[in-house]
C-alpha cells in the first residue's frame, strides 16, 4: 500500500514539475472577445481593451473583425481590464490575476447605453445589418475617408499595442481584405482588393488625359507616398495696425523664439509653391537665423541692443529693430534632465517624411544628453501606450531599440498621450530639474479631446506641473499648425518644424540648449512710445504674441519662454512725428488727448521710448523686471550692421509673402539685394539658403502661381 502511495506522489510531482516547466517556457499572453450583451453576443469590432496595473495605463489593443484580442507578452501580477466601444458603456474587470506561461482569458459583454455629454442626451444608435423594406442600398467612400481608416495594409493589424509593430515576419490575411477577393468603386472606378488607385489620391486630374490603354493602366499607391489633397489647417492673422501713441502709448507682446514658420514657409518654396498667408508669421521667420547680438553682462540673463534706422520697404517710414541675446550656459553645468519622448504614431505618420524621420531625430537628440540624464517613450494612436519606462541615457542601445519598434497605425488620440507623457514625466520628476514632455507629430488629433479650445484648456492644466514641452512638426498635407501653435504657447514651451535630417540637427544639435532648457518663462515686452517722437507704430509680426498693457505686470498671465542662448528680434515700423503721410488710424482725430498730452513728454524729446522686459525664473511665480530707454538717434539701414540689415531683409520678405499694405514700390528685388549684401560670415549657410528661396520665390510670383490653400 505504502508503494502504490509513493508512486502516486512521484507521479504527481513529476507533473507538477513538468507544469512549471511548461510555464517558464511558454509565453504570457491575454486574450478574449468583446460583445454586445443585447445582440446575442454579437462580436464588436474594433473595440478598445486597455489594460492598467496599479492605476497605471500599461498598454491596449482593438479588437479584430470577430470581436477577438489578443495582448502578448505580459508581465505576470494582477490588473485592471477596460473595454469601450462608441456608443455602449464602458466595462471595466478589476482585480484578474494573470499567471505566466498561460494564455489567460478576459471576456467582455458590453451593453449600449445612453450618454451623458455637457447636459446633452446622446443616445446610441445602430444600422440594422438588413433592410427588409429597401432593395438596394448603396454608399460612396471618398479616397480621404479610406485613407483615414485605422489600417492601410492588413498586415498592420499584428501590431497588438499603440505603436509597436509585429515582428512576425509573415504576412496575413483578413476576411473581406485579400485580393480580388472583395470589389468596390471611388467614383465609379473599380478597387480591387484593400489598395486605392494612385489616380484617386491625386484627384480627377489624371481622368482627363485616359485616352489608351497604357494610361488607363492603374497605379498603386505606396505607404510612404504623400497625398495631394490638402488639408493643412492655420490659425488667421490679422496683421497689427498702426496706433498713436496719443491713444495707445504702450505696445506688449509676450517673447516668441519659435522657427517653426520659416522651415515650414521654405517646405512649400522648395516644392514650387507659394505658401499660404496665414503660413507666414513673420516673427519666427526673422528668428530662425542666428545673429551676433551683444551678450549679457554680470548676472543679468539678456541683453537687448536697439538700432533706429531708415526702412527699405517704404520710405515714409523708419524701423526700430530690437536684438535680444540670453545667457549661455556650458552644458556640463546644466540640470540633469527627465524627458518624455511623446510620439504620434498614427496611420497619418506612415510616410517617409513623418515616423521614421522622427524616429532619426530622435536618435540625434539621444547624443546630446549624458548618462545620468533620463528618456522614457510614450506612443499614441487609438490609444496611448508606454513603449519605454522612464531609462537613464546610459542605456542608449535600450532607448534606440524601443524607437526602432514603433511603426505607424491606427487612428489618433493625441490628448490622451498628452495626459500619459505628463504623468510619466511627473512620476520621474526632478527637483531643479530638467522636466521636459518632447512631442512629434503632424497635429492630426482625432479621438478624444481634438478641438482647439478644449486643448488648450487641457494643456494650461498641464503646464502646472512644472513640466515643459517642445513641440515638433513633422509632414505635409495634414499638417495641423495651428494645433501645434496652441500646444507650444499655453504649454510653457516652443515650436519647430522639421522637414529633413539638416532640419533636425539644426534644432536637436546646433541648437540644443534653446530647445530643451529654459532660462526663462512667462517672458513679456512692453514699450512706451513718446509721442514727441513718435506719430505712429506698428509692430511687425506677433500678431498672436500681443497682450493687454494690463497683463505685462500681472504675473498669472502666461507669456513665452527663453531658452539658454535664445536670440529674439523685434521689429517696429514707426512714422516719426512731423512726417506727412496718409492717415493710420481710422477714427477720427482726439480733441482733448491733444491739447492735454501735447506737452507732456518734452524733457524727453531726445527718447524714442522706454522698453520694459519681465520675466520669471523656471521654478518660480514671481517676476523680475528690467528696463531701457531707446534713443532717437537714427542711423542709415547701410551703414547697420549685418544683422540688423539681413533680419529686416528677412521681414521684408515676409511682408512680401504676406503681401502686407506696408511695402510701397518695392519688390522681391530690393529685399533680395538687401539680404545678399548682409551676409557676413554665414558659416552653415543659412543665409545663402534664403537668397535662394527667395529667387525661387520671385520666379513663382512671377508666374502668378496662387498660394497653397487660397
Amino acid at each position: 500500500m505504502i508503494t502504490v502511495i509513493n508512486k502516486l506522489i512521484l507521479l504527481v510531482s513529476l507533473l507538477w514539475i513538468s507544469d512549471i516547466k511548461v510555464e517558464s517556457n511558454s509565453p504570457t499572453t491575454i486574450s478574449g472577445k468583446v460583445t454586445d450583451a443585447a445582440e446575442k453576443d454579437a462580436p464588436l469590432i474594433f473595440a478598445t481593451v486597455v489594460l492598467y496595473r496599479d492605476g497605471k495605463l500599461i498598454t491596449g489593443t482593438e479588437t479584430d473583425l470577430d470581436g477577438n484580442f489578443m495582448i502578448a507578452d505580459v508581465q505576470p501580477g494582477t490588473y485592471d481590464f477596460e473595454a469601450s466601444y462608441v456608443g455602449f458603456a464602458t466595462q471595466k474587470i478589476q482585480g484578474v490575476v494573470v499567471k505566466a506561461g498561460r494564455n489567460n482569458v478576459v471576456n467582455f459583454s458590453l451593453s449600449s447605453d445612453q450618454i451623458i455629454l455637457s447636459g446633452i442626451e446622446v443616445k446610441a444608435f445602430r444600422i440594422p445589418l438588413i433592410e427588409f423594406d429597401n432593395t438596394t442600398q448603396g454608399s460612396t467612400v471618398t479616397a480621404e475617408k479610406i485613407r483615414n481608416l485605422p489600417t492601410k495594409n492588413v498586415n498592420e493589424i499584428t501590431a497588438r499595442s499603440a505603436g509597436i509593430s509585429s515582428r512576425d515576419g509573415g504576412d496575413i490575411s483578413i476576411r473581406g481584405s485579400r485580393a480580388n477577393e472583395t470589389d468596390y468603386f471611388l467614383d465609379g472606378v473599380r478597387v480591387t482588393g484593400n489598395l486605392i488607385p494612385q489616380s484617386e489620391i491625386q484627384g480627377k486630374k489624371g481622368k482627363e488625359n485616359n485616352k489608351t490603354k497604357k494610361d488607363q493602366e492603374v497605379k498603386i499607391i505606396e505607404p510612404t507616398s504623400e497625398p495631394e489633397i490638402n488639408t493643412e489647417s492655420y490659425d488667421a492673422i490679422v496683421e497689427n495696425r498702426f496706433v498713436s501713441p496719443l491713444d495707445e502709448a504702450l505696445s506688449t507682446f509676450s517673447l516668441d523664439v519659435d522657427k517653426a514658420a520659416y522651415a515650414n514657409v521654405r517646405r512649400f518654396i522648395n516644392n514650387g509653391k507659394k505658401p499660404p498667408v496665414d503660413a507666414v508669421r513673420i516673427e519666427e521667420m526673422i528668428n530662425y537665423f542666428e545673429y551676433s547680438y551683444p551678450a549679457p553682462k554680470g548676472d543679468d540673463i539678456i541683453a537687448v541692443s536697439t538700432t533706429f534706422t531708415d526702412c527699405p520697404w517704404n520710405e515714409d517710414m523708419q524701423l526700430l529693430h530690437l536684438g535680444l541675446q540670453s545667457k549661455k550656459i556650458d552644458f556640463k553645468d546644466l540640470p540633469n534632465s527627465n524627458i518624455v519622448f511623446l510620439i504620434d504614431v498614427s496611420g497619418s505618420m506612415n510616410s517617409s517624411n513623418k515616423l521614421p524621420l522622427v524616429i532619426s531625430s530622435f536618435k540625434l537628440l539621444l547624443d546630446q544628453l549624458r548618462p545620468e540624464d533620463r528618456v522614457a517613450i510614450v506612443t499614441y494612436a487609438g490609444r496611448a501606450g508606454v513603449a519605454l519606462p522612464s531609462t537613464p541615457a546610459s542605456e542608449k542601445q535600450k532607448i534606440i531599440e524601443g524607437l526602432d519598434r514603433l511603426s505607424a497605425g491606427g487612428s489618433t488620440a493625441g490628448a490622451e498621450g498628452i495626459v500619459t507623457a505628463y504623468e510619466i514625466a511627473v512620476q520621474n520628476f526632478i527637483k531643479d530639474g530638467n522636466n521636459r514632455v518632447v512631442l512629434a507629430t503632424d497635429g492630426d488629433f482625432n479621438v478624444g479631446i481634438s478641438d482647439n479650445k478644449s486643448l488648450e484648456t487641457l494643456i494650461e492644466e498641464k503646464r502646472k506641473t512644472g513640466v515643459f514641452l517642445s513641440v515638433l512638426g513633422f509632414g505635409m498635407g495634414n499638417y495641423k499648425d495651428s494645433k501645434m501653435q496652441i500646444l507650444a504657447d499655453k504649454g510653457n514651451g516652443n515650436h519647430a518644424y522639421i522637414d529633413d535630417m539638416q532640419e533636425a540637427r539644426k534644432v536637436l544639435v546646433s541648437e540644443f540648449g534653446g530647445t530643451m532648457y529654459t532660462l526663462a518663462k512667462d517672458v513679456k515686452f512692453q514699450i512706451e512710445f513718446n509721442p514727441e517722437s513718435v506719430q505712429y507704430y506698428r509692430l511687425v509680426g506677433y500678431e498672436n504674441r500681443m497682450l493687454a498693457k494690463e497683463d505685462f505686470n500681472d504675473d498669472t498671465k502666461d507669456a513665452g519662454e527663453l531658452g539658454m542662448g535664445h536670440q529674439m528680434t523685434a521689429i517696429y515700423e514707426i512714422i516719426t512725428k512731423g512726417k506727412e503721410v496718409d492717415k493710420k488710424s481710422n477714427v477720427d482725430e482726439l480733441k482733448y488727448q491733444k491739447i492735454s498730452k501735447s506737452n507732456e513728454n518734452q524733457p524727453f524729446a531726445n527718447e524714442l521710448g522706454t522698453i520694459k522686459f519681465r520675466y520669471k525664473a523656471p521654478d518660480s511665480d514671481v517676476s523680475k523686471k528690467w528696463e531701457q530707454v531707446i534713443s532717437i538717434d537714427s542711423q542709415k539701414i547701410s551703414k547697420s550692421n549685418s544683422d540688423v540689415q539681413f533680419s529686416t531683409a528677412v521681414a521684408f520678405a515676409g511682408l512680401l509673402l504676406r503681401n502686407s499694405g506696408s511695402v510701397h514700390d518695392k519688390d522681391y528685388e530690393d529685399m533680395i539685394e538687401l539680404a545678399d549684401n548682409a551676409r557676413g560670415t554665414d558659416k552653415d549657410g543659412y543665409r545663402a539658403e534664403f537668397i535662394r528661396l527667395m529667387k525661387t520665390t520671385k520666379a513663382l510670383h512671377s508666374k502668378g502661381l496662387s498660394a497653397v490653400g487660397n
